[in-house]
C-alpha cells in the first residue's frame, strides 16, 4: 500500500497536480455562468473528470516531449522523467489512460463536447511544442488552459455561444501573462539552447512590461464578463480583490529581483482564479 501510494504520489509530482487550481475554478465559473446557478452534480462531476485528464494528458506529454531538455536545465534536472524516477514508457502510458478518461467525460457530458474532443486534446497537446519554434508559446498555453471555460460552458449548453468569449479571452491573457513571468527564470537557459519565449526574445524588463500588459487586459474582459451576463455588485467587488492580487503580484517582482517568481506564481494565480469563481458563485447564489 504505501508503495502504491508513493508511485501515485510521484506521478501527481510529475503532472504539478495542485496547479489544477488555476484553471479548475474558471472552468466552474463557465458552468455556473451558463447554468445561470450551479450545475447539476453529475455535470460538474463529469466537468472536473474532463478538466483533470486533459490537464494530466498535457502535463504529461510535456514531460515526456521535453525530458532531454529538462535534464539540462539545472532547474529541471530533478523532475522525475529527467531524475528516473518514472520511465518515459510508464509517462506514455499515463498520458494515454488520461486522454481516455478526457474522451470518456466529453462523451458523458453531451455529443457537442465528445465531437470536439479531439480538436481540444489536439490544441492541448501542440503546445508542448511551441516553444522549439515560437515566442508565442504562452499565448498557445493560453489558449490550451482556456478551453477549460469553453468547454465547461459547451457541456452546460450543448451549444457554442459567443457570450462566454470574453472570459474564455480573459484567461488567456491571465495565462499568458504568468507563464511569461514563469519564464524569467530560463531566459538565459533558452537563449543557449534554441529555445523560444517572451523573455528570451525581449529581455527581462520588457517581458515584464508584456505580462502587465496581459493582465491589464485580463482584469478588462473580466470586467467585461460582468457586464455580458448583467452581474451585479458582487461580482464587482470581487473584480476589486482581483484586481489588488494582479497588483500583488507584479510588485514582488522586479529586473532586479526575481527571487519571489514562484510566489507570484502560484499564489497570487490561484487566488486570482478562486476569486473569480468564489463572488460568480455569490452572485448567483443571492
Amino acid at each position: 500500500m504505501i508503495t502504491l501510494l508513493n508511485k501515485i504520489s510521484t506521478y501527481l509530482r510529475m503532472i504539478k497536480f495542485s496547479h489544477s487550481i488555476f484553471a479548475l475554478p474558471f472552468a466552474f465559473t463557465a458552468a455556473i455562468l451558463a447554468a445561470n446557478g450551479l450545475p447539476s452534480l453529475r455535470q460538474g462531476l463529469w466537468i472536473a473528470v474532463a478538466m483533470v485528464g486533459a490537464r494530466s494528458a498535457a502535463m504529461g506529454l510535456n514531460r515526456v516531449v521535453d525530458r532531454k531538455i529538462d535534464a539540462l536545465n539545472p532547474r529541471t534536472s530533478s523532475r522525475e522523467l529527467p531524475a528516473g524516477t518514472i520511465s518515459v514508457t510508464d509517462a506514455r502510458v499515463f498520458v494515454a489512460v488520461s486522454t481516455v478518461v478526457f474522451f470518456v467525460a466529453a462523451y458523458m457530458l453531451n455529443p457537442l463536447c465528445f465531437k470536439l474532443a479531439p480538436l481540444a486534446i489536439g490544441i492541448i497537446f501542440f503546445y508542448s511544442y511551441t516553444k522549439r519554434f515560437t515566442w508565442v508559446c504562452h499565448l498557445v498555453l493560453g489558449v490550451a488552459i482556456a478551453l477549460a471555460p469553453l468547454g465547461a460552458w459547451i457541456a452546460i449548453k450543448g451549444n457554442f455561444s459567443y457570450q462566454i468569449l470574453p472570459l474564455v479571452a480573459a484567461v488567456i491573457f491571465w495565462l499568458a501573462g504568468f507563464d511569461t513571468i514563469y519564464g524569467l527564470q530560463d531566459t538565459d537557459f533558452d537563449r543557449s539552447h534554441g529555445l523560444y519565449s517572451i523573455p528570451q526574445r525581449f529581455g527581462v524588463r520588457a517581458a515584464l512590461s508584456i505580462a502587465r500588459g496581459f493582465h491589464v487586459l485580463a482584469w478588462m474582459l473580466l470586467v467585461l464578463t460582468g457586464g455580458v451576463f448583467g452581474l451585479g455588485i458582487v461580482y464587482y467587488a470581487g473584480m476589486v480583490g482581483v484586481a489588488l492580487f494582479f497588483w500583488y503580484e507584479h510588485s514582488i517582482i522586479s529586473k532586479d529581483d526575481l527571487t519571489r517568481i514562484n510566489v507570484a506564481f502560484f499564489n497570487a494565480n490561484g487566488y486570482i482564479s478562486m476569486t473569480v469563481f468564489v463572488f460568480v458563485l455569490m452572485e448567483k447564489s443571492l
